[in-house]
């Protein structure tokens, strides 16, 4: 079984920066994609950034130039380094990872931009 857990999220004024985590854990061999999505309220969930190798991410307009994916395939993690964040950036942030053709997803945690 494999468990996806996110950390590092919290509230941070507009301009500001937060750092993202996830690892993952469990009986695997190797992990195709490691991706970020985000939930705002009454919005659906979307993509913010994925990487499929170290140097192939990719990321959303919206966060494009702002936001760096960067992965670790020795301890099987992903972050997410956001800076010049804006209200419009709130969300619920998860992470995901594709092993075998299949999505496991965190919890998610809260990112909060506000003044």
């Amino acid at each position: 079984q494999v468990q996806v857990v996110e950390s590092g999220g919290g509230l941070v004024q507009p301009g500001g920066s937060l750092r993202l985590s996830c690892a993952a854990s469990g009986r695997f061999s190797r992990i195709y994609r490691m991706g970020w999505s985000r939930q705002a309220p009454g919005k659906q969930r979307e993509l913010v950034a994925q990487i499929f190798r170290p140097d192939m991410p990719n990321y959303a307009a919206s966060v494009k130039g702002r936001f760096t994916i960067s992965r670790d395939d020795n301890m099987n993690t992903v972050d997410l380094q956001m800076n010049s964040l804006k209200p419009e950036d709130t969300a619920v942030y998860y992470c995901s990872v594709e092993i075998d053709g299949r999505l496991y997803w965190g919890h998610g945690t809260q990112v909060t931009v506000s003044s």
